[in-house]
């Protein structure tokens, strides 16, 4: 902007819009825009002269306005200056006498301004002492709690000190901000607030490391806490039972020391005058954690506590859940896992309670989702190793404390109990495995005899172990027999040890009796249908168990089988349930042991029909012999020397009752027609075997006569009860078939055949034609070998035409047959 004179412009010709700047002697100048003068050079061409011209016309007119204003006021200039002349002498006098009078007054004035001095200096101090002394009053109360401030710091109040704090800034900081020292306090307030948050949050470090070193220390003690109160109420429902007249166990008593197992505790106590067990707050200092939130709280960081806190725990929640790798291999490992995980809800579950928002009821239900998922996966898959029943017994009794007393502190534990029946499955695994064992050790050392009793304290012993009744056996006088062997009692008392041991993980599940019966019927029929009839097939499978002792097998499982009912009402008993209530699973005795009857007939059978074929297979024919030996074979009658002993052992078994009788008998029976049968097959298959080409005619003869010894073996009744000749028909396709042969009958054969009265029924044409192929080798190699004197055996020559026509008369029957096929 520049500053020039209004008229000036106004004669250039520059109308703007100028505001006043100053005035210099009644001119006045404007502010000019420096625009404005670049408009002058801008707007026209000679426009810069043009305003030059302009402008020193306007100056030599203001030049003339001077120059009249001036001769205006000459003259009055000239008579102010002669005034001043004459007031000039006057001047200096008054300035004499004014200077003499001030040098008087400040000569007498001299004493009075050094007093007044004096006496301003004592108010001034007077004035600085009051000041002072305010001051202090204010300042005093600042510095007081200032001081108690530090006090409260070094004696680790924090939480004080912060309330302090927050007096000294809203109420004493404010009186006296004006100061320095002050200024100094103030600052120093943050400084001081985040050492306690630090010293704070070093405790809770402190605390928290503390918990995760005795988290199973407090687990332990809640553990015990909570196995107390159920024995106190498992005491207390005894007591009432006994009161009210209830018994749990019927007629078969389990011993005390049973009950004492089911109520033994998990943590055994060291001494019986130890003291009180403690609670968790007696273990535990909670003091950093309300300390630590109350100061987080009143520093408004309640939230960053909130976080820290939750984060930390759940990092240590992952590590409490970490097990051991070795945990499966003994109890105090699974022990130590889950006072562990106790120990650190416990204290989840009282911070809840004793802290408002540090944790919440929806963070610990996640954490212990989150938990109880991998205590889940982790039990699961560390059980899985364990082939202990009694380990997985202790781990489940460990599993039911853990849950009851988590449940106490409002955890749901329904996924544990869910998990327990599946370990349970396992338990009955692990049981069945070990009854495997205790079977076979049975078995190994029975001796497959019946029992010898001597007198009446061994049969007492005896039938208390065993439920067997016999009338007739107990009439007779000593000593006596019992017609199963030791192995049975045995078996019966194993099988109620299992019953037992399965009861023992039912306990404590929180299942009804009804529930807890039907698990038990169906562990003891899965013991009974999978283990028990396991190890009996293989017993009866084994190459030492010979048929006496496959017999004895079938007597025990018979007793077996009727001692059934007596376990289910064992069962019953332990379970009190009522007889009329029942309508569970019934046990599966039956089925079991009549397969484990039935695998030992079949064994009989063929450990009779493998002896059978040993003697075969000593035959030694000749088949092209021209005459019989006039006996009958050696392998055949030792085959029947061992036949008729065997069935005799068979027939000689002692029997105390009609149905053993009974019994023995029937297998008897069966094996005998089931050795005769095969005896028939065998012969009959070494007649018709195709690496025999031949067969002379004394072969056949020779053959017939073992086959007679068959038949009488047949007809002495090796073992009583057949029917008419019943055992004689086993033999009776080969005697027709060789009848046939030794008669020559083949006109009546031929014609008969296919008629129901025919005499030779039961002879096959396929078989008859491989027979008659082999005679009649047999038949011309004798001739050639006696071919000299061939012209003068006529009746040779037309016997070979005649089996000539034969075999052509059966091989075209064989073909009808084949065709009509």
């Amino acid at each position: 902007m520049e500053m020039i004179e209004k008229g000036l412009l106004e004669e250039m010709g520059l109308e703007l819009n100028l505001k006043p700047w100053a005035t210099d002697g009644g001119a006045h100048f404007w502010e000019v825009p420096k625009t404005a003068f670049r408009s002058v050079y801008d707007d026209q061409p000679n426009a810069h002269k043009k305003f030059m011209e302009k402008l020193d016309a306007c100056i030599r007119n203001h030049d003339k306005e001077i120059e009249k204003m001036c001769n205006f006021h000459h003259q009055g200039f000239v008579d102010a200056i002669t005034e001043l002349l004459k007031v000039r002498t006057d001047a200096e006098k008054l300035k004499v006498q004014v200077t003499d009078t001030n040098r008087r007054f400040q000569d007498a004035g001299k004493e009075v301004i050094v007093q007044t001095e004096d006496i301003i200096r004592c108010r001034i101090q007077q004035r600085n002492i009051t000041t002072v002394v305010e001051k202090l009053q204010l300042c005093l109360p600042v510095l007081e709690m200032y001081s108690k401030l530090k006090e409260q710091m070094s004696a680790k109040r924090y939480y004080s000190a912060l309330k302090t704090m927050e007096q000294l800034e809203n109420v004493y900081f404010p009186r006296v901000s004006q100061y320095r020292f002050c200024q100094l306090m103030i600052e120093n307030l943050p400084k001081l607030r985040e050492d306690i948050k630090e010293i704070s949050m070093s405790d809770l470090k402190d605390f928290l490391e503390s918990i995760r070193k005795h988290s199973d220390k407090i687990g332990e003690t809640a553990m015990k806490q909570a196995q107390q109160q159920k024995l106190f109420s498992v005491i207390l429902q005894k007591q009432n039972n006994v009161k009210f007249g209830k018994t749990v166990y019927i007629n078969d008593r389990i011993p005390e020391e049973r009950n004492e197992i089911v109520l033994k505790p998990v943590f055994e106590e060291e001494d019986e005058n130890e003291e009180e067990v403690l609670t968790v707050q007696d273990l535990v200092d909670f003091s950093p954690v309300y300390q630590c939130l109350h100061i987080y709280s009143v520093l408004g960081d309640e939230e960053t506590f909130e976080n820290y806190y939750r984060k930390q725990r759940k990092k240590q929640a992952r590590l409490v859940l970490q097990p051991q790798s070795n945990m499966h291999e003994t109890v105090d490992g699974y022990r130590r896992y889950f006072t562990q995980i106790v120990g650190f809800f416990v204290v989840e579950d009282h911070i809840l309670h004793v802290t408002q928002g540090l944790v919440t009821r929806a963070y610990t239900d996640e954490l212990w989702n989150m938990a109880l998922s991998k205590i889940i996966a982790v039990l699961r898959a560390h059980s899985s190793y364990c082939t202990d029943p009694d380990l997985v017994l202790e781990l489940k009794n460990l599993i039911v404390i853990f849950a009851d007393t988590l449940q106490g502190y409002g955890f749901p534990v329904n996924r544990l109990f869910d998990l327990l029946f599946e370990i349970r499955d396992q338990y009955n695994e692990t049981l069945l495995k070990k009854w495997a064992g205790v079977f076979r050790d049975i078995f190994e050392e029975d001796n497959y005899s019946p029992i010898p009793i001597v007198n009446e304290e061994e049969y007492k012993t005896v039938i208390s172990k065993f439920p067997f009744q016999d009338p007739d056996l107990e009439k007779q006088s000593f000593p006596k027999k019992l017609p199963m062997s030791q192995s049975v009692p045995h078996i019966y008392i194993q099988v109620k040890e299992f019953i037992y041991a399965s009861l023992k993980f039912s306990e404590s599940l929180h299942r009804s009796s009804t529930e807890i019966d039907d698990m038990l019927r169906k562990s003891t029929n899965l013991l009974l249908t999978r283990t028990l009839s396991s190890c009996l097939l293989n017993l009866i499978k084994k190459p030492h168990i010979g048929l006496t002792e496959l017999v004895q097998i079938i007597i025990n499982t018979t007793h077996l089988e009727q001692a059934c009912k007596y376990l289910e009402d064992f069962i019953t008993n332990i379970t009190n349930i009522s007889q009329e209530t029942v309508h569970t699973t019934r046990l599966y005795g039956l089925s079991t042991f009549k397969d484990a009857r039935h695998a030992a007939e079949g064994e009989i059978y063929t450990k009779l029909n493998q002896k059978i074929d040993e003697f075969v297979q000593l035959a030694d024919y000749d088949w092209t012999m021209s005459e019989p030996d006039g006996r009958a074979s050696g392998y055949l009658m030792d085959l029947i020397n061992f036949l008729r002993s065997i069935f005799q052992v068979f027939t000689h078994l002692p029997t105390n009752s009609n149905d053993h009788a009974a019994m023995s008998g029937k297998v008897a029976q069966t094996a005998c027609m089931s050795a005769c049968q095969h005896l028939s097959t065998s012969l009959m298959q070494m007649l018709l075997d195709s690496e025999l080409k031949q067969i002379s005619m004394g072969a056949v003869q020779q053959f017939n006569l073992d086959v007679i010894q068959c038949e009488l073996f047949a007809n002495s009744e090796p073992v009583p009860g057949f029917q008419g000749d019943t055992l004689q028909l086993a033999f009776i396709d080969l005697r027709q078939l060789l009848d046939l042969f030794m008669v020559w009958d083949w006109s009546t054969y031929l014609a008969d055949y296919g008629q129901p009265a025919s005499k030779y029924l039961r002879v096959n044409p396929n078989t008859a034609l491989t027979l008659l192929e082999k005679v009649h080798r047999g038949i011309k190699d004798t001739s050639k070998k006696n071919n000299i004197f061939a012209q003068f055996r006529k009746n040779d020559r037309d016997k070979q035409k005649l089996i000539e026509t034969v075999v052509k008369q059966l091989r075209s029957l064989v073909n009808g047959m084949s065709q009509h096929t």
